[in-house]
């Protein structure tokens, strides 16, 4: 259960100076750290080979994990436990994650809720027990399952075949007579009857093997016996072993084989959503498929290599059985993977390889898992709940004044001014609507007819002039058919673009009357990502700041009313310097990388979205979709003029004349060394025509 804050917790980190001082204070050595909020709450947990390194990065600029500007915000105070090893700040990591359950931390549901077989080989007479929790008493663990149908189909196999007794230690003590298990031949009834004490023993070897998917290995120790106990004319138990031996064949043909490896593997698969992670974990025994487990994550705002080095901590941890390989879809961060190698290391009792596969079967496994993940994730996933915790977030992080329901994006597509289309495309409730997409060709705002029918004029190569055509045509329709739904206003209007695309956006809704805000349309507009080099170190952004304040005094002693004409390359000093101080930017290697970000109408700041959060993942999946769907329209557009010949062009040849002309000549280059005659002799086109497309194309 997770901890409530301690109410006479006091934040000792309330400002920069004060967590420049916490940072100075951490130890080197390595250990786990616990990051609190300001009312006290455990927020992270984290573990370094490094506490002091490790946490300054979090603050310096050099960590681009996806929550560290909000820890930047919110953090009260750093705690530390100083650890002998790496192995151990990985143990104590796991454990403090599952006693706090911080926010930003991987967590899987509670042990209790999966359910494990226990075989205790210590026993006199070992039974199959149903526990709900791997011990370290000495006892064989298999699973975890999933739900009480595996668990059931997996004691059938066992109790049909090998014949290992079911009642409890009570009943075996205080039992007088056999029960139906022995009437049926399931039991040999250890209670009240004389046993074979190696023979039970060796039943219960075959368990472990059967149970823990080494079947190769059982199937051999199982054919070893049948043919020592013929060899000694023990008959009825080499009949005995060979039905054995035939039922477990009959079982495992039902197993699908998927590599060749002779090795245990974990292949692990993830799909992701924004926030919301799901894994599959493939459980390949002697290259046959065993088992499929799938855990489901939300609130995911870490990276995806983190998750994973998270989720595989998690996993471990409560495991039965750790494979000989584990097979990843991406590479760990390098102080994941080393503690975790250990560690493996150590519970299987021989190395434990972990990789990320690029070819071959292992890839294959790793394909497999990840496309059970992703369709895990549309399974079990409640895509209502998803989409509306998303248009909450999205709402109270931008400041609408709705929840934004229906959703539009616009995006413009051309090469160069030719062949210019936007697109519209609606999102209903977090989803795609596709039959309210819609198509414009930009007619062009020139004063020339046939500049404007082209749509490849001067005015044409401008993204925000098109923008404008776009709007004002969308919402004239809209203000036109008041009643049609089709054409109803949205609740939000998202633009590609920044502040100059949005303006384009406001200015059209105000040219036509259309409300902003809380009587209308909430309109945002979605910046990509940038990157500026700058050089490298503080030295290039220091000269930079230099040479704009330079610039800048300057124009200060001339004439404070004249206009100021920005220099060549002013403004893009200013965009770097502006980028390397300001909230949210990050440096590395010699680049200035500007986050994504969206401009709200009356804000001066940008808002940057959490990277992985449900919000950022829907904006980025409208404008991708918008930008997508134009680049379609745009090439369909310039292929159909591509195709245009000039048999297009001639009065009276449609397009079945153009075929029958095509057909008979091969190309227009024969069809314009034709003579009138020979164009006459195609079907359709008579003399009349002839001389017309003599006349169009000329001759050769």
């Amino acid at each position: 259960m997770k901890r409530t804050a301690d109410p006479d917790f006091k934040p000792r980190i309330v400002d920069e100076d004060t967590l420049v001082s916490a940072l100075e204070r951490l130890p080197l050595e390595p250990g786990v750290y616990i990051m609190r909020d300001r009312q006290g709450e455990v927020v992270y947990v984290g573990k370094a080979r490094s506490l002091r390194a490790r946490v300054r990065q979090y603050f310096n600029g050099s960590d681009t994990r996806l929550f560290v500007p909000t820890l930047a915000r919110l953090i009260g105070d750093i705690e530390t436990v100083v650890v002998a090893n790496d192995k151990e700040a990985l143990l104590l990591e796991n454990n403090l994650i599952k006693e706090r359950r911080p926010r930003f931390n991987v967590k899987l549901r509670d042990d209790s809720n999966y359910l494990v077989l226990r075989l205790d080989p210590r026993s006199k007479w070992p039974r199959l027990e149903l526990v709900r929790q791997v011990g370290h008493d000495g006892a064989w663990f298999f699973g975890p399952y999933h739900s009480a149908r595996s668990v059931r189909a997996a004691l059938r196999v066992v109790n049909r075949h090998f014949k290992l007794r079911t009642c409890s230690d009570f009943v075996l003590g205080h039992r007088t007579r056999a029960c139906l298990q022995f009437q049926i031949g399931r039991c040999p009834a250890p209670c009240v009857r004389e046993v074979d004490a190696q023979a039970y023993a060796e039943q219960v070897g075959d368990v472990r093997l059967f149970l823990s998917g080494r079947h190769r290995e059982l199937i051999e120790g199982v054919q070893t016996r049948m043919a020592s106990a013929a060899e000694t004319l023990e008959f009825e138990t080499a009949a005995r072993l060979r039905d054995q031996l035939q039922a477990i064949g009959n079982v495992l043909q039902t197993q699908q084989v998927v590599g060749t490896a002779d090795v245990d593997q974990d292949a692990v698969g993830m799909y992701r959503e924004g926030g919301q992670v799901e894994f599959v974990v493939l459980q390949v025994r002697e290259g046959k498929l065993q088992q499929s487990q799938g855990y489901s994550l939300k609130g995911m705002e870490l990276p995806d290599a983190d998750v994973v080095g998270s989720f595989l901590a998690a996993y471990y941890d409560k495991a039965a059985f750790v494979p000989d390989e584990v097979l990843l879809p991406l590479a760990l961060i390098e102080d994941d993977e080393g503690p975790l190698l250990e560690w493996l290391r150590e519970r299987k009792g021989r190395k434990v390889a972990v990789s990320v596969p690029e070819r071959g079967d292992r890839k294959k496994l790793v394909v497999l898992a990840v496309k059970n993940a992703a369709s895990n994730f549309v399974t079990r996933r409640d895509r209502r709940e998803d989409s509306e915790l998303a248009l909450c977030r999205l709402q109270e992080r931008l400041g609408l004044s709705k929840t934004p329901r229906v959703i539009e994006c616009y995006d413009v597509s051309h090469i160069q001014g030719s062949d210019t289309v936007a697109s519209m495309v609606t999102f209903v409730d977090g989803m795609p609507e596709k039959s309210r997409y819609r198509s414009f060709k930009i007619r062009g705002l020139g004063t020339d007819p046939a500049e404007a029918a082209l749509a490849q004029g001067n005015r044409q190569n401008d993204d925000f002039a098109s923008m404008y055509e776009v709007l004002g045509r969308r919402f004239q329709r809209a203000m036109a058919n008041v009643d049609d739904d089709a054409w109803a206003l949205p609740d939000l209007v998202v633009i590609d673009g920044g502040k100059g695309q949005l303006a384009q956006v406001l200015a059209a809704m105000n040219d036509l009357g259309v409300p902003i805000g809380v009587e209308g349309v909430d309109v945002v507009s979605l910046a990509k990502e940038r990157r500026s080099e700058i050089g490298r170190g503080r030295g290039a952004v220091a000269k930079l700041r230099e040479r704009r304040l330079a610039a800048t005094t300057a124009a200060g002693d001339g004439d404070a009313a004249a206009p100021q004409i920005a220099a060549p390359g002013e403004s893009w000093i200013d965009y770097v310097v502006e980028q390397a101080t300001s909230e949210g930017s990050t440096t590395a290697a010699g680049f200035e990388i500007r986050p994504e970000r969206v401009f709200v109408p009356g804000v001066k700041e940008a808002i940057v979205l959490k990277p992985g959060s449900s919000e950022r993942y829907l904006m980025e999946r409208v404008r991708d979709e918008a930008h997508r769907f134009a680049i379609g329209l745009h090439r369909k557009r310039r292929g159909k003029r591509a195709l245009h010949s000039s048999l297009d062009d001639i009065e009276g040849v449609g397009p079945a004349t153009k075929r029958a002309l095509v057909k008979h000549f091969g190309s227009i280059a024969a069809i314009r060394a034709a003579d009138i005659d020979a164009l006459c002799g195609v079907r359709g086109v008579g003399r009349a025509l002839a001389e017309r497309i003599r006349d169009a194309l000329g001759s050769s």
